[in-house]
C-alpha cells in the first residue's frame, strides 16, 4: 500500500513540474515567411472597421515584428471578454494559417488566444501601426 501511494506520489509530481514548464516556457509567437502569407485581416473591436492588408511591404512589415516576438502563458482568458485587434491570418493557398491565428491583440504587451492570456516577453507588438491599418481602411 504504501509504496503504491509512493509511485502515485511520484506520478503526480512529475505532472506538475512538467505542466509548470510547459506553462512557463517562452513560445515563440509567430512563424511564417511573407511568401507563404496571402492575406491579414486586423478587424477593430472599438470601431467595427477591418483591414484587409495583401500589399506584400506591409505583409513583410507585420510578419517581421510578430515573427521577433516571444511570449509566455500569463493567465486562463476570461470567457465572453471584448477585445482591441483580432488578428486573422491567410496563407496564400487560401487556408488559415495553423497555431497562431485569430488571436486579440490588446496593447504592445498582451495578446489573447484563448483559453490564455499571453505576455510579451521578448520583442514588441506594433500594436499602433496595426491600429492605426484599420483606422485607415474603409
Amino acid at each position: 500500500m504504501k509504496r503504491k501511494l509512493m509511485i502515485a506520489a511520484g506520478i503526480v509530481l512529475v505532472f506538475l513540474v512538467g505542466f509548470t514548464v510547459w506553462y512557463a516556457a517562452p513560445i515563440d509567437f509567430v512563424d511564417l515567411e511573407p511568401d507563404e502569407v496571402k492575406e491579414i485581416v486586423i478587424f477593430n473591436g472599438n470601431t467595427g472597421r477591418a483591414a484587409h492588408i495583401t500589399e506584400k511591404a506591409q505583409l513583410a512589415h507585420i510578419l517581421q515584428n510578430f515573427n521577433a516576438v516571444k511570449v509566455k502563458r500569463s493567465e486562463l482568458s476570461p470567457v465572453g471578454s471584448g477585445f482591441n485587434l483580432r488578428v486573422t491570418i491567410y496563407l496564400t493557398d487560401g487556408n488559415e494559417a495553423d497555431g497562431w491565428n485569430n488571436f486579440i491583440v490588446n496593447s504592445e504587451h498582451g495578446i489573447r488566444k484563448n483559453p490564455f492570456l499571453y505576455t510579451v516577453v521578448s520583442g514588441k507588438l506594433d500594436y499602433d501601426a496595426l491600429e492605426q491599418m484599420t483606422e485607415q481602411a474603409s
